[in-house]
């Protein structure tokens, strides 16, 4: 492909992942306004569902979002019902972020979300996956410290 070539914007891998993903956020939002959610918030809970309790520093971590972001949301999301923060009893420099009833019990409202994207997606699930995979392992040869 020719440097000209290369410049074009519909050449650009990092275009077509971000178009891609305002599309899929447009395709969430009907879905997570149905359930109160912004798309951050839906992130945490995926989490939460997964592993019943994370710290702060983990959620951080795992979801790629520094504290200041992460701790005012948490506060909402607390004052909503949906988790609880408190000090571990280990090291109370740590908080830990567990969902309450009201929380757990949103997961059955949500499991259409999956199923939506890859319905409207067109694509076939074994696509899916392979494509999850290979972003995946292009964000992990991308990451930098």
């Amino acid at each position: 492909m020719s440097t000209h070539e290369q410049m074009r914007l519909e050449n650009q891998l990092c275009f077509s992942l971000y178009a891609c993903s305002r599309a899929i956020s447009r395709m969430y939002r009907p879905l997570l306004d149905e359930l109160g959610l912004t798309y951050p918030q839906y992130l945490v809970l995926l989490v939460l569902w997964e592993r019943e309790e994370s710290s702060v520093k983990e959620l951080s971590s795992t979801l790629d979002l520094d504290s200041g972001t992460l701790t005012p949301m948490l506060k909402r999301m607390e004052s909503a019902g949906l988790l609880s923060r408190r000090r571990s009893l280990e090291d109370e420099r740590v908080v830990k972020v567990s969902l309450t009833a009201e929380g757990k019990l949103l997961k059955e409202k949500a499991v259409c979300i999956p199923n939506a994207l890859m319905t409207s997606s067109g694509m076939s699930i074994p696509d899916l996956i392979a494509m999850n995979e290979q972003v995946k392992r292009l964000m992990g040869t991308m990451e930098v410290e």
